[in-house]
């Protein structure tokens, strides 16, 4: 198991006490450090003695500490935990069920959940992916008990993720370049145009301490890696068809950007973008060259609906809707396999 800590001391005090009693006899605990300020040692050390503290040497993110931490790794099944994700009872043996019962998932997750005003809501329950790349939390904010049953989804949360060992030596893990988001959904994409399938295990529950953050920062990092994913991952003949509506959906993004203040960190990360560009086009190269799915069931993975409630209400109105489901329709036609 892997733990990717930034400052995290008050959040493992939570979480360790409630993950002590789902491990087993030989179950590995790492922390990444990623230059945390407070004193983590102690509180990890007192839940787990024999845990392992990496020193990243400075904050890698996300995915570059969870990268460091699945190097030092053993076992056959990497589980990927957030500092603020404390599991519930029964967690232990559920999460790891899908490993027997569904041969099938290279990975899956748990129901992430969070409290509000008393009730358990769901944070993530598999997160569907619009053909623009924006990402919103599946589920989000429905009653927990309503996260349905096991099974597959198309892309799976980093907050509570099990790879088998194998498929992340395959796809060499997390692009680290990323650093905060979307690391999860290039991985699942991925994992997809490999033929791999990610499943979703309602009973391996996670309370996750959440609440959206609208810092400048995480919109510079959102657009970029929105838009490096989709550089990577999506097939040529996809790419052709969608032009228009990413050229669309940018403009749009862009004056959004502009009237809500944070069109500084869009503008910054079109620069990433820009000297990124050499090494993106090399790294679809490889991707691409490992596909093994069409661009038609690749693009089956994707939705053409925007349901999440941090979005603007335009874009989920009745018309709009109408527009791009129609307009999705006619590409999946001419991807037909």
């Amino acid at each position: 198991m892997v733990i990717v800590a930034h400052n995290s001391a008050a959040d493992l005090a939570r979480t360790l006490p409630a993950l002590a009693g789902e491990l087993l006899p030989g179950d590995e605990l790492i922390v990444v450090d990623n230059a945390s300020r407070d004193d983590l040692e102690p509180v990890v050390t007192e839940s787990f003695p024999e845990a392992r503290i990496v020193s990243a040497g400075e904050n890698s993110g996300f995915a570059g500490g969870v990268n460091r931490g699945a190097a030092v790794a053993g076992g056959d099944l990497l589980l990927l935990l957030n500092p603020d994700a404390r599991p519930e009872p029964g967690f232990g043996e559920a999460i790891r069920e899908p490993a027997a019962a569904h041969p099938e998932w290279s990975a899956w997750m748990g129901l992430v959940t969070y409290r509000q005003s008393g009730q358990k809501l769901i944070n993530s329950c598999g997160n569907p992916i619009h053909f623009t790349g924006i990402v919103p939390a599946g589920g989000h904010g429905l009653p927990a008990d309503e996260a349905g049953e096991a099974g597959p989804v198309p892309t799976a949360s980093g907050a509570c993720l099990v790879v088998r060992r194998e498929t992340w030596d395959r796809l060499g893990g997390f692009p680290e370049q990323f650093f905060l988001y979307h690391e999860d959904v290039d991985f699942s994409l991925r994992l997809r145009s490999a033929g791999g399938e990610i499943g979703f295990e309602p009973r391996a529950e996670v309370d996750h301490d959440y609440e959206f953050d609208r810092g400048d920062a995480k919109w510079h990092w959102l657009e970029r890696n929105r838009w490096a994913t989709i550089i990577r991952n999506y097939p040529a003949a996809l790419l052709a068809l969608l032009a228009p509506a990413l050229t669309a959906a940018e403009i749009a993004i862009g004056l959004i950007a502009l009237r809500d203040g944070w069109f500084r960190e869009k503008a910054r990360a079109w620069r990433d973008l820009a000297r990124w560009l050499p090494r993106l086009g090399a790294e679809r190269s490889s991707i691409q060259a490992r596909r093994s799915i069409t661009a038609g069931e690749f693009a089956r993975v994707l939705t053409p609906d925007l349901d999440s409630p941090f979005l603007p209400a335009a874009v989920r109105s009745g018309p709009v809707r109408a527009g791009l489901r129609a307009y999705w329709r006619a590409v999946l036609c001419l991807l037909r396999d």
